[in-house]
């Protein structure tokens, strides 16, 4: 029988209920298997549509970095509750597209899981927004656990 190998997990955090809700399955499985847990944000810069197909952002670069900065801090103190456990936890923020980042930073960590909170829409919210854990697990370079906060 092969035996599963967990090494490096991905977890995405939009500090929401349901991402803090994946964040405790992913610091039990990463206790579980004695893995390094990454702690991933991604500031995703609104886009504001121009006549024709174009897009511009309407926030500077420095507004961006702030948000960063301030996400960064949370990402600490959420890292700092785990590591009194013995879980290893590294934080990171980026921006961008959020399932692209996800995805770019999984296959760049070599993350063997990524276990991410879902909202669970449905119907036309769903249809207009789309679901960045569906992307996720379509695309991903590893296994993806999808938590659904009741």
């Amino acid at each position: 029988m092969n035996t599963i190998v967990c090494k490096q997990i991905l977890c995405p955090v939009d500090f929401s209920d349901f991402s803090d809700y994946a964040m405790r399955y992913a610091a039990l499985l990463a206790l579980k298997f004695d893995a390094r847990l990454t702690l991933l944000h991604v500031v995703a810069p609104i886009m504001v549509p121009l006549p024709g197909d174009g897009l511009v952002p309407p926030m500077r670069q420095a507004d961006i970095a702030d948000i960063a900065d301030a996400c960064k801090g949370r990402l600490a103190q959420a890292a700092g509750d785990l590591t009194p456990q013995g879980i290893a936890v590294e934080c990171q923020v980026t921006s961008g597209v959020p399932y692209l980042e996800i995805i770019r930073v999984a296959d760049e960590a070599h993350a063997d899981m990524i276990v991410m909170g879902t909202h669970g829409r449905s119907g036309l919210v769903h249809l207009m927004i789309g679901s960045v854990a569906e992307r996720v697990v379509r695309k991903a370079p590893c296994a993806v656990l999808t938590v659904k906060h009741h």
